[in-house]
């Protein structure tokens, strides 16, 4: 049986997927640190999620790198599994044709808002830069649109960010893939960053109201796009050039 892991950040995006896959709740991981687990099959997939949890102190879902950085080297050491699929949802520009409820595959992922001008290889380090060739194999395969899935631990957008994001082709921002794939380079697991978009971040509406406007449709499409993934790779095999 294949072994897929799946990193949801917020509760709101991973219920879909649970429910759909009937994957129940298990206590896998350390009972002092927040993160959720949840595990099921599916076909000849062994599957589990693992979600960031919600804070302690504030109450909301936690959010950002150093929650995605937690979750996933938990999920890594409790599961060692074949593939971490990452899946949540993002902003992208309306000018390079994203919309509402678009679900994309990253082709690469990087980091925008970690800058360190202390020469070229401080300034590499602080972007990433992550190939996700066996994702690129997989949207092909999907005929779903690839992107520069970018990483950052704002919401909103800085005139700094945006004139970093516009450098790439087609750009999705989000919170939490780069730091799930810098955990992964270390074990070597192949990750695949499936995100769904809520907001336009050119649109006049501002970014926070867009996203809790559309998180239902996104997670809805997300799960849906999720599944078909899944049932790819159920029939086929996990390597380096799947």
């Amino acid at each position: 049986m294949k072994r897929i892991t799946m990193i949801v950040a917020m509760k709101q995006e991973a219920a879909p997927l649970i429910e759909k896959l009937g994957l129940a709740e298990t206590s896998d991981t350390n009972p002092l640190l927040p993160c959720k687990t949840f595990a099921g099959e599916y076909k000849n997939l062994s599957i589990n999620l693992v979600t960031n949890g919600s804070d302690s102190v504030h109450g909301v879902e936690n959010v950002g790198t150093q929650p995605a950085t937690l979750a996933a080297y938990e999920a890594f050491r409790l599961f060692s599994p074949d593939l971490v699929i990452n899946a949540g949802t993002c902003g992208g520009f309306s000018d390079k044709g994203c919309k509402i409820g678009d679900v994309y595959i990253g082709e690469r992922i990087r980091f925008f808002d970690r800058r360190i001008p202390m020469g070229d290889h401080y300034e590499a380090y602080g972007d990433g830069n992550y190939q996700c060739k066996v994702a690129v194999n997989l949207a092909q395969k999907l005929d779903l649109p690839t992107s520069i899935v970018c990483t950052g631990n704002s919401l909103d957008m800085s005139p700094t960010d945006e004139a970093i994001l516009r450098q790439e082709p087609m750009v999705n921002k989000e919170m939490e893939a780069a730091a799930i794939a810098w955990v992964a380079s270390h074990y070597q697991i192949p990750l695949v960053a499936v995100k769904s978009v809520t907001d336009l971040m050119d649109s006049e509406h501002g970014t926070a109201d867009e996203f809790a406007s559309n998180l239902a449709l996104a997670s809805k499409n997300l799960q849906e796009e999720v599944l078909r993934l899944l049932d790819l790779l159920a029939l086929q095999p996990i390597t380096a050039a799947a």
